[in-house]
């Protein structure tokens, strides 16, 4: 199965907060677009693992993506190691994505960086052919997405680009809400968290808007690479205006 972007992060809820609006818009151009979730969030305070999983199938339903599954690392726990880049690499191999979208290198919560970093290493590896991996029994052929995006998420990093989301920002908030378990609910009965107050959405909100600002349109997403993206012309960087 060819994906052309695929996003890697390390729980559910990840990709809905930073990259569903990029996600979101490029599935309406038809391009077929995919999301592995590295862990369950069972260590998260509210909610459990199974229902973090459910609540990421009715995420990925409002996106439009063509596949999302669960890689089951260990949340906070797992590691940048030998064991867990092989468990990505037949994923990387499968699905062929041309970018790769992942957590930031530095972030609030350690899973993050860790995570970020787990991903950029796996879609290096992945192109060697002298490491092995096989799909169903059959050996698989080596891979490496042409781009490795991060995600800014909860720390306010100086972005290397930023993607107009203003058509998606709507359906991106309807995909961050299916998780009910997570975010605010007046009628829960479990701890407020920092991502359970009342503001928090909102804040998000603010963060798209203020992206968006900055390349003056409504809403972006913000995104940091770690090589410089060529372009073909200078008129790549052209939006359309605003009205």
């Amino acid at each position: 199965m060819k994906l052309h972007i695929l996003a890697i992060a390390a729980h559910p809820d990840d990709v809905e907060l930073s990259c569903a609006g990029t996600l979101i818009k490029h599935a309406a151009l038809g391009q077929a677009t995919g999301i592995l979730d590295l862990t369950a969030g069972e260590l998260g305070t509210r909610g459990n693992g199974e229902l973090r999983i459910q609540e990421a199938r009715n995420a990925a339903n409002v996106m439009g993506v063509t596949v999302r599954e669960n890689l089951h690392m260990a949340d906070a726990f797992f590691s940048n190691d030998e064991a867990h880049i092989r468990k990505l690499i037949p994923y990387l191999r499968y699905y062929r994505p041309e970018m790769v979208i992942t957590n930031a290198l530095n972030d609030r919560h350690p899973d993050h960086g860790r995570g970020g970093r787990l991903v950029s290493d796996a879609c290096f590896y992945a192109g060697l052919r002298k490491i092995e991996s096989t799909w169903n029994g059959e050996k698989q052929e080596p891979w490496r997405p042409k781009r490795v995006f991060h995600m800014i998420q909860d720390r306010l990093l100086h972005p290397t680009f930023i993607v107009d989301i203003t058509t998606s920002q709507e359906k991106k908030m309807q995909a961050i809400r299916c998780f009910e378990s997570q975010f605010h609910n007046p009628g829960s009965g479990e701890p407020i968290t920092y991502i359970a107050t009342e503001s928090f959405l909102n804040n998000i909100i603010s963060r798209d808007s203020l992206n968006g600002k900055i390349i003056g349109v409504q809403y972006g997403e913000a995104y940091n690479c770690e090589n410089i993206p060529g372009l073909d012309s200078l008129d790549d960087l052209l939006l359309p205006e605003i009205a």
